[in-house]
């Protein structure tokens, strides 16, 4: 299976071995490394290669969009990633590798069929700036200004970039499909389905239509809002879209924020409150929330207003749970900060997680003790990754079947908590949390909004039911039709059988017929006269063929 992509494999060796990755590998903290290292440092374009000071972002760059995605998540992983390294990663999330400009204006300038928007940069732009603002894994961004004035930036996807992305998806497919045909912790997420979702979505990602349409979405969800500022598309094409031009610097510069007196515990507080706000008021969240999306309005230093908005960018990826995945995320969260694990097992066996014949008390004890350390801990106490380790671990023990579209969620949790971390590590989650939680849940169960839920579709329901006779006789029509269908088939199936016992009798006489004919001819030829043999034998040699070809043409 993977040995179809022997070339791509050698490829990410070669450039693995050509940027030393082997002596970023902490073999003393992760031993189980040093093998990779080994196998990197084997490679002949290791044995002349120097230490490059961006060795870790040029590698990735060259290994593709995967890689730079990998690269980005890691970026806001302190806990996890050297600081040496964090200052390489960081540089993913907008200062890629930019593409020539020329081709940036072939995208812009191509025909409306071919992505682009059919008319010259002149036509478009009073001014257009070549130097780009910003260069990610996916698209590059240039400034101008619209005939009206308006400042605005371009987005404009990489060119040739959808053939990368799918043939590193084949070989991610397949390794995936290794690793579920032997590891427990892979099933259990159902790795397959995930890689495959994912999939979808950064093959979305290269449609900018359908990024402007989240983003338009986005923005209604918080017009007028003093948390987040989402800003507005004006024109867009598959290839290239273009909005309104905003200021504000990166979530990750903090320095920044300390010159501007802002407040960084309110800050990463109202960043906590927007995520959850997405997840269950709007069912509509930020999926890629990495610091080169999430930015921070800027004032001037003596401004008086110092309660500044979130700003959000390149909404390509973004997630939705359905009402009861919802309502399962919320107890479970509830259930960990009341340190009820009882009603956590109760919410994860209602949810169809549990095989029947798990051992529930020792589950909970488990989650327990994996889970109860970190509750009423601040951001920067907890090992977010260690205690997920140790989750999928559990689960994967419990043969538990967590559903693949809370994967995302649980991606977008592994950036907020990044984000968090570096924004404000004293930042108490838990404390923050359970109010919004437990105030949605209790909107959702209210029995008056229940009413007038069911008050609201009421005119649907009763138009409904004027359906419900047809509705009726269609279905017992159905049931007639099936029950015929299954008489036909059954007799269908009977003569299947029957006509089986008929040939394998007719094998077993033209098998006895073969195999006597055969032996009558040998017998005769050992036996009888030479006269006799010499016309017998032949004729039930021709017997035996006669056989055969019976059994054959019949």
């Amino acid at each position: 299976m993977l040995i179809s992509h022997r070339k791509r494999l050698f490829d990410l060796w070669q450039i693995c071995a050509k940027y030393r990755l082997d002596t970023h590998l902490n073999h003393d903290e992760l031993p189980d490394l040093a093998m990779v290292a080994r196998l990197i440092a084997a490679h002949p374009a290791a044995w002349f290669a120097k230490q490059n000071a961006n060795g870790v972002k040029l590698a990735l760059e060259e290994m593709g969009v995967l890689f730079l995605k990998l690269g980005q998540l890691l970026s806001t992983r302190r806990d996890l990633v050297p600081p040496e390294i964090i200052k390489q990663l960081v540089q993913l999330q907008d200062r890629v590798k930019p593409f020539d400009v020329a081709l940036v204006k072939q995208q812009i300038e191509q025909p409306v069929k071919d992505g682009g928007f059919g008319q010259s940069l002149d036509e478009l732009f009073v001014r257009f700036d070549e130097i780009p603002l910003a260069a990610a894994s996916i698209a590059q961004v240039h400034t101008a200004c619209l005939h009206d004035g308006r400042e605005v930036v371009i987005k404009v996807v990489r060119p040739y970039i959808r053939e990368q992305i799918l043939a590193d998806f084949e070989l991610l497919r397949d390794l995936a499909s290794w690793l579920s045909a032997r590891l427990e912790p892979a099933r259990a997420i159902h790795i397959i389905d995930v890689v495959e979702d994912y999939r979808q979505v950064m093959l979305n990602e290269l449609d900018l239509t359908l990024e402007a349409d989240n983003t338009i979405q986005m923005r209604n969800n918080f017009l007028h809002s003093s948390l987040m500022y989402v800003p507005e598309v004006y024109r867009v094409s598959k290839n290239v879209m273009i909005m309104e031009r905003i200021e504000g610097v990166p979530i990750s510069q903090t320095d920044i924020f300390d010159k501007l007196g802002y407040d960084r515990a309110q800050l990463a507080k109202k960043g906590l409150t927007i995520f959850f706000t997405q997840v269950f008021r709007d069912n509509f969240f930020h999926a890629d929330m990495h610091p080169g999306n999430v930015f921070v309005e800027t004032l001037p230093i003596d401004a008086p207003n110092k309660n500044p908005r979130y700003i959000a960018l390149d909404c390509s990826i973004v997630g939705e749970l359905g009402q009861d995945d919802q309502l399962l995320v919320a107890r479970l969260l509830l259930s960990v900060m009341n340190n009820n694990f009882v009603g956590l097992v109760d919410v994860i066996a209602r949810a169809g997680w549990i095989p029947p014949n798990a051992d529930r008390y020792a589950l909970m004890r488990d989650m327990r003790r994996t889970v109860s350390p970190m509750i009423s801990k601040p951001i920067h106490e907890i090992d977010f990754a260690g205690v997920l380790m140790s989750i999928l671990d559990i689960a994967r023990r419990y043969h538990l079947d967590i559903p693949p579209q809370l994967m995302l969620l649980l991606k977008t949790l592994v950036h907020v908590e990044g984000l968090g971390r570096d924004l404000y590590p004293d930042l108490d989650i838990w404390s923050l949390a359970k109010p919004i939680l437990t105030e949605w849940v209790k909107q959702q169960l209210d029995p008056l909004q229940k009413m007038q839920q069911l008050r609201e579709q009421l005119p649907e329901t009763l138009l409904s039911l004027h359906d419900l006779p047809k509705l009726l006789d269609n279905g017992l029509q159905s049931l007639a039709n099936l029950g015929g269908h299954q008489d036909s088939q059954l007799r269908e199936i009977q003569q299947i059988r029957a006509d089986m016992l008929k040939s394998r009798q007719q094998d077993w006489v033209a098998l006895a017929g073969f195999v006597g004919s055969l032996f009558i001819a040998k017998q005769i030829a050992t036996f009888a006269v030479w006269q006799i043999s010499s016309l017998l034998a032949p004729l039930f040699y021709i017997i035996a063929l006669l056989f055969v070809l019976w059994r054959i043409l019949l």
